[in-house]
This record gives C-alpha cells, structure tokens and sequence, in this order.
C-alpha cells in the first residue's frame, strides 16, 4: 500500500470523531471551550441528554467519513457508493468551510450568533483544509475508487 493524501483525510475525520466524544466526556465546559454554543453548554450542565446525543451523532458520521476515506486510500476494503460518498464528503467539508467563513459576517441568524466570530473562523478554516485534502486525495486515487 502506497501512502496517500485520503489516508490523512481520514485520520483528520477520526481525531474530529474522538474530539467530540472527548467533548461529551468533558462536559459543560468543553461545550463551551470548543463552540458548541451557550444553550448546548447549559442543557449539558441540566444533565439534558439532546447535547450528548447530538454530538456523540456528529462523532459516528465524522468516523465513517474516515472510514470512506480510508477505503478510498486502500487501508479499508471498498465501501459501498466509494466515489459517490467521498465526493459527498468533500462536498459537506468544503460548503461548511466555505459557508462558515461568510456566515459571520452576513447574517446576524440565532444559530450563527450564538457563537464568536473567531469559532466560526477557526472551525471553518478546519473543515475547509479537511476538504481540500479530500478533494485532493479524491484527485489522486479517482482511477483506483
């Protein structure tokens, strides 16, 4: 097996997954640290299960976008819809990224307020770079998915 950029792409999508179980172990104030918002942060500390059952959500979806990724690096046996699942991937990184940086800025919406500027910049500048070595990963291996 030949190294290759959807290895790291999957890496990337497993150490997101980890995080945010870690958030849910950490609680209130790791809501809080990482962005999740005031009112995520608050239901965590009532002991409300919607904050852990919607971030322990993102956490499967983030680790079977590292195992798409991983198929398509050759670490993992081929998945089902390969190109099609890893394009939609890539698809959902870059939008967010992208979107993510202008929200801010735009739009003055509940669900974008309730977190600072520097966390939508920050966090889009993430998922932007996890797009873009998906995308490039995708462009390597396109012929062997």
């Amino acid at each position: 097996m030949q190294f290759n950029l959807l290895m790291i792409a999957g890496v990337f999508s497993f150490i997101a997954s980890a995080l945010h179980i870690g958030i849910v172990i950490g609680g209130p104030e790791w809501y809080r640290f990482f962005g999740a918002g005031e009112r995520m942060a608050q239901m965590a500390e009532k002991s409300a299960w919607q904050p852990a059952l919607i971030t322990i959500s993102i956490a499967i979806v983030l680790a079977l976008w590292g195992a798409y990724a991983w198929s398509g690096s050759g670490i993992l046996p081929k998945l089902p819809f390969l190109k099609f699942g890893l394009v939609v991937i890539t698809g959902i990184y870059l939008t967010r990224g992208i979107v993510g940086i202008v929200a801010p800025f735009v739009t003055d919406h509940p669900q974008i307020t309730q977190n600072s500027q520097s966390f939508w910049i920050w966090s889009s500048l993430i998922c932007l770079g996890f797009g873009l070595v998906h995308l490039l990963g995708i462009y390597d291996r396109w012929q062997q998915l």
